[in-house]
């Protein structure tokens, strides 16, 4: 059996620039009538316990000075995320990059997205993939950095295991979880040098600055 490869999505297989970032920034805008910048943004990030963005937007909301419900940040964030700003996003993967390190691993994925949200992007770039198990954000009760997505998947699971992820929550959730981490720090990422800091501490089996890098890493 081959060793399963278990992928977050957002930062790792799509670039979420101008999706998920944009629809933070947007949010808050739209609620404070200020702009946050992208390097805000990822100082959060970098903190740690901001993996989901609706709570993300709806905190930097309430720390502006707006009173406005988490449910009425979720609503508009998802109308703007859905009605277009989900068709910005990239797909990191070159073509070919993956199908080939499919042959020697299988794929799984473990993302703080609705598995339905995270079905429409692997049906727009990733026909022919697959990716099982997957656990998204309703799959499991307690959210990154807790481990209980990666511990579901690698329950049973006898061959090795790897966690790819962007931030430090993935980071984390993998070391709690006792799996091997591969951390994606983009050259792009206005925090690129703090990621890479954080990613050291916590231990990560390597670091890259996207998945085009992964066969490099397992090429032994």
């Amino acid at each position: 059996m081959k060793p399963l490869l278990i992928f977050d999505m957002d930062g790792v297989l799509v670039d979420v620039t101008e999706s998920y970032r944009e629809s933070i920034a947007q949010t808050v805008h739209h609620f404070t009538g200020v702009m946050p910048t992208r390097e805000q943004i990822q100082d959060y990030k970098n903190q740690g316990g901001w993996n989901d963005d609706w709570r993300l937007s709806h905190h930097m909301i309430t720390q502006a000075g707006a009173e406005v419900s988490f449910e009425t940040v979720k609503e508009y964030f998802q109308s703007i995320f859905l009605g277009g700003l989900i068709l910005r996003e990239q797909w990191v993967a070159r073509p070919g990059v993956l199908e080939t390190l499919n042959r020697q691993f299988d794929f799984a994925l473990f993302t703080g997205r609705p598995l339905p949200d995270a079905k429409l992007t692997l049906d727009r770039f990733a026909d022919g993939l697959t990716f099982a198990p997957q656990v998204g954000m309703y799959e499991v009760t307690r959210h990154k950095p807790d481990p209980e997505g990666l511990i579901r998947i690698a329950a049973g699971n006898q061959r090795p295991l790897y966690y790819i992820g962007d931030t430090v929550d993935d980071a984390r959730c993998a070391r709690a979880a006792r799996i091997p981490f591969v951390g994606i720090a983009a050259p792009s990422n206005p925090r690129y040098i703090d990621l890479v800091f954080l990613f050291q501490a916590e231990g990560a089996y390597a670091i890259v600055d996207d998945i085009n890098y992964l066969s490099e890493v397992f090429a032994s």
